[in-house]
Parts: C-alpha cells; structure tokens; sequence
C-alpha cells in the first residue's frame, strides 16, 4: 500500500474531526485494524510506535473495509455512520473533502 494513502485517510479526518475511520488491513496473512482520527492513525491490533512519522500502514497492506464512525469513538458501542465502505467509496469521499 502506497504510504500517501495512510495520509491521505489522516488528512480526510482532520477535515472531518467528527468521523473515527476504523481501517481493516491485510497484510499477507496478519490482518490488523487502524484506528484514525484527527490526523492520527494508531494500530489497533499491534504496537504503534511513538514517532509520528513513522507511518502506520505498511507498504504491503491491502485495505479490506473501513468504518466510519461518529466521535468520540466507544469501542464497546460504536455509533456507526458506514460500515464495510471499500476503498473504491472510499476514495469518493476522499475527493469530496479535496485529499
């Protein structure tokens, strides 16, 4: 997965500071879920580093679905605004807010 679309997915929440996007990844055989929200991205299933530049998508991910959901994000009770968006929809919503 090219990095750019890691940021591309920050920027969209900043421009949304409403909306927690949670990502699911592939990577090969190891999934994970990212949590991004006000231009932050974090890993839900495995350690984030510190450092924000280090990003947090990796290069060989594959997007499998992303939530939207409202703020502040309840993991116990999310109140979704989309489920299971593919990243094709994605991008729409990307080009709506101009990233």
């Amino acid at each position: 997965m090219n990095n750019s679309i890691g940021k591309r997915l920050e920027q969209y929440t900043v421009k949304r500071s409403h909306e927690v996007l949670i990502v699911t990844i592939d990577m090969g055989n190891e999934p994970d879920k990212i949590a991004v929200f006000k231009g932050f991205s974090s890993s839900l299933m495995r350690p984030t580093a510190f450092d924000p530049d280090v990003p947090v998508f990796p290069e060989n991910a594959i997007i499998v679905s992303i939530d939207r959901i409202a703020s502040p994000y309840n993991p116990e009770s999310p109140r979704y605004i989309q489920q299971g968006i593919s990243w094709e929809a994605m991008e729409a919503l990307l080009l709506e807010v101009g990233v």
